[in-house]
Formats: structure tokens, C-alpha cells, sequence
């Protein structure tokens, strides 16, 4: 690739990204949130390996309990708790 290709392919594609529209606000929330919410529920998955009770509480309401330790209850995260947890 010659530098004029290079120098070209640059330029191009500084052009395409700068007609973009700009992202949705909530895919940029989501993105700057999601690896927080993902040390906050591994952290109380680990939990509830560990103690009987919590996972009682995950297992019987999902939602409620996540509520509880300060995690928003979306589907997607509740999809995640579900995996993680294995039910």
C-alpha cells in the first residue's frame, strides 16, 4: 500500500464517520455502565455461591433481590443474573 492509498483511506474514512449520526444516548449510558453492572452482579454471584440464603433470595426473585443490592433489574441484566446463576 502506497502512502497516497494509506493517506487516501484515511481521509475517506474520516469523511464516512464524520456524516454518522451521532450514537443514542442510551447506547453511550449503556456502554459506560455495563462494565460496572458486570463487577456488581459477579461480585454477588460470588456471594451467593457462598451463602445459602442470597441465592435462595436470587432464585425466588430475581428482580426484587438484584433491586436490593442496588442493581437495576433490566431484562438484559436479568438475562445475565439468570445464566450466571444457572437457572
Amino acid at each position: 500500500m502506497t502512502n497516497y492509498e494509506t493517506t487516501y483511506g484515511i481521509a475517506k474514512l474520516a469523511h464516512l464517520l464524520a456524516v454518522l449520526r451521532p450514537a443514542p444516548a442510551g447506547w453511550s449510558e449503556a456502554a459506560t455502565e455495563l462494565p460496572r453492572l458486570r463487577g456488581e452482579l459477579q461480585d454477588l454471584v460470588a456471594r451467593a455461591e457462598r451463602d445459602a440464603e442470597l441465592r435462595a433470595r436470587l432464585e425466588s426473585d430475581l428482580e426484587s433481590a438484584l433491586a436490593e443490592s442496588g442493581i437495576r433489574p433490566t431484562p438484559r441484566i436479568l438475562a445475565e443474573a439468570r445464566r450466571r446463576l444457572g437457572s
